[in-house]
């Protein structure tokens, strides 16, 4: 039986470090595969491949972040289910986050599906880029059932401290990527639906070796039929909780979705080079996101246990790590952008260039800012406070549509470049606020 791993006990910032290192090492590696995905088909497909490709990554990282915010969403009442040490609710609460899983993801894709050129249309994909742009994401929305069943099983091994697991799977899942995409493209010549093709084979395996991994190692998640009779009350709290995480995240998309509709009317260099910095930039945002990840399970664990004290302490220490990583990812931007943009994006375009590093240059000032955003809203989203990180992600929804559609027609792509980091100072006052007060509230 593998062992779980309770974050209830021991030194915050150690327990945080421990936990993040696998997930950390995970993020780089799923970047990666999304990286060779674009490098492979700049390369050799050329910059109106890599243009239509980047067109609807907003669309497809829409998606993910909503299978991935719903996952998560439902393990942080396990993680809360496992600081209480309630193994029969813990079980019940796993079989309905499997059922509520695939019930709400197949509803997604039909969605979709009956309307993806519409919805391409409203991106303002260009016309020279359709055909290749629903090829590419048609396959990866079919291949959701894969992207929520992974984040469902590395989301709970996660609940119970487990992110070593989850790590393993997935990197053998990216070596996997990494092949077929030359196999596919370049052996059997299927342009950038081959892409799509090795991104979603690779996603089942990982699925199919975590659940064998589960069912030999891991019994505290084994369900039987009587683990299916939903109980309402709970149903209840895992829909508020996945719900309000995949809401969080869907907001934060869309408003990136509206970005890259303003973006796709500036021509194919400008979406080039912010296909390829946003590739970048997710790259630096992967210990943003990892700490939040851990946050959130930390968070979780301790509320179950009624430790609000070792949250405010984990909190801290979160955010004392995000600030020395903000520090050494601007100096490595500004001693590296130009290679970095030249490289991913498999251009020597001088306008592509200018403007991916442009961009990057100016958000990476205000990394900091954007850590706490989202360290902050996984945290309260650990301790139940669901109605608040919400908020903040409506604030970053109205912001990116206001640059979108009032500044950038104006401002060009500066428009685009100044909307992230006014926008995250916007939304992360209400975050500090309220945690604030929730901890004074609690007497922490």
């Amino acid at each position: 039986m593998a062992k779980t791993k309770t974050l209830t006990e021991g030194t915050p910032w150690k327990l945080l470090l421990s936990f993040s290192i696998p997930i950390l090492i995970g993020q780089v590696v799923q970047l990666f595969y999304s990286l060779v995905d674009t490098k492979v088909v700049g390369a050799t497909l050329g910059e109106l491949a890599l243009a239509s490709v980047g067109s609807v990554s907003t669309l497809y990282n829409l998606t993910n972040g909503f299978a991935n915010g719903l996952t998560m969403g439902f393990a942080i009442i396990i993680a809360m289910y496992f600081g209480r040490k309630d193994e029969k609710n813990l079980k019940k609460a796993f079989a309905a986050d499997i059922l509520l899983s695939l019930v709400i993801i197949a509803v997604v894709i039909v969605g979709l599906m009956l309307f993806l050129r519409p919805v391409l249309g409203l991106l303002h994909v260009p016309e020279e880029q359709m055909e290749m742009s629903v090829s590419y994401i048609s396959v990866l929305i079919v291949g959701l059932f894969a992207t929520v069943l992974y984040n469902m099983f590395a989301n709970a091994l996660r609940a119970l401290g487990d992110s070593v697991t989850p790590l393993i799977f997935l990197i053998i899942a990216a070596l996997t990527n990494v092949v077929l995409d030359y196999g596919f493209i370049l052996g059997f010549g299927m342009g950038v639906e081959g892409a799509a093709w090795a991104t979603v084979i690779s996603q089942i395996l990982s699925v199919v070796l975590c659940f064998l991994r589960v069912r030999r190692k891991f019994p505290v998640l084994h369900v039987s039929a009587s683990d299916f009779r939903l109980e309402r009350g709970m149903v209840s709290e895992l829909v508020k909780s996945g719900l309000s995480m995949s809401l969080m995240s869907c907001l934060v998309s869309f408003g990136t979705v509206s970005l890259q509709s303003a973006i796709n009317q500036m021509g194919t260099a400008v979406i080039v080079a912010h296909t390829a910095t946003r590739k970048l930039f997710e790259i630096i945002m992967v210990p943003s996101m990892v700490l939040s990840a851990a946050m959130a399970t930390f968070s979780g664990q301790n509320y179950g246990a009624g430790r609000l004290d070792r949250i405010r302490a984990g909190l801290k220490s979160a955010l004392l790590i995000g600030l020395g990583w903000s520090g050494i990812a601007i100096a490595l931007i500004y001693l590296t952008a130009n290679y970095l943009i030249r490289f991913i994006a498999s251009s020597s375009n001088p306008e592509v260039i200018y403007w991916g590093v442009t961009y990057i240059r100016l958000n990476v000032l205000f990394l900091i800012v954007c850590l706490c955003v989202c360290v902050l809203r996984n945290t309260m989203q650990g301790f139940g406070n669901r109605k608040i990180p919400v908020i903040s992600s409506l604030i970053e929804l109205v912001g990116k549509v206001i640059f979108a559609f009032a500044l950038a027609p104006v401002l060009g792509y500066w428009g685009i470049i100044w909307s992230e980091p006014v926008v995250w100072f916007a939304m992360v006052i209400p975050l500090a606020v309220s945690t604030v007060r929730t901890f004074r509230r609690n007497g922490v």
